[in-house]
């Protein structure tokens, strides 16, 4: 007769183990079982709830820690920070700029990144009932009172807001999160880009306001091309801006 005993929990394979118990906690904080600021159980009732060693309750924690989900301390329970991707993603931005800094290529690879999320942005917006909130409208109408005033400065701003707005409209949180965090370095790539070639604030405003009603009116490829399009020239002037900054300090 075959026993019916099993095996002794770390018999199993220990990256299962942990795998599994990392897996079954993340799904309690990504749904808001485990809700933020909770504190954990202890390692040792963990690991009796799950049926497993405290050494892979430990491996587990390692994991959600690494993936920003919680927050360990000596002499503390473990607590649930799922909040705090805003502060991993502001030390990310800071990371990127520091990239910058030291290589100016990593401009151009920004660009990359703006086209690939602001694209994708605008086939959500063409898919809502209400592609548009009223922080896109305010940014939009914000460019057309820097344009009359020819006011650079305030326009480049209001395009950098326009351009954030629509994220914002997509009503995606973790979207909305990335790149807010991202919105410094954006700003600032629309400064530089926006001084080469001197195209007027009149030209700049109307590609924006062809995109907004690309976007109201659901025309989804329309206004894909357009934003492509757009980013694709910053990026060129981006270029050329960066070789004229490189040419002087030969």
């Amino acid at each position: 007769m075959r026993s019916t005993e099993q095996a002794p929990p770390d018999a199993r394979p220990r990256s299962r183990l942990h795998s599994s118990v990392a897996s079954a906690l993340e799904d309690q904080i990504i749904s808001g079982a485990l809700p933020i600021g909770e504190r954990l159980p202890s390692e040792s009732e963990i690991a009796r709830d799950f049926g497993v060693s405290t050494r892979s309750v430990r491996e587990a924690m390692q994991i959600l820690e690494t993936k920003g989900l919680v927050r360990r301390r000596h002499g503390e329970r473990t607590i649930v920070v799922r909040d705090d991707v805003a502060e991993f993603l502001g030390t990310l931005a800071v990371t990127v700029r520091q990239r910058f800094a030291s290589d100016s290529e990593y401009l151009l690879q920004l660009m990359v990144v703006r086209r690939m999320i602001e694209t994708e942005v605008v086939g959500l917006l063409t898919a809502k009932a209400q592609p548009v909130n009223a922080e896109v409208e305010a940014a939009l109408e914000a460019m057309r009172v820097a344009r009359d005033k020819e006011d650079f400065a305030g326009f480049t701003q209001a395009d950098a807001a326009f351009h954030l707005a629509l994220v914002h409209s997509t009503g995606n949180a973790i979207l909305s999160v990335f790149y807010d965090n991202l919105y410094g370095l954006i700003t600032e790539v629309i400064r530089v880009t926006s001084r080469v070639p001197s195209k007027s604030l009149a030209a700049a405003y109307a590609e924006h306001a062809d995109i907004f009603e690309m976007i109201r009116n659901r025309d989804e490829a329309g206004a894909k091309t357009l934003m492509r399009a757009q980013i694709d020239n910053s990026a060129a002037y981006l270029r050329v801006a960066i070789e004229n900054a490189n040419a002087k300090e030969k």
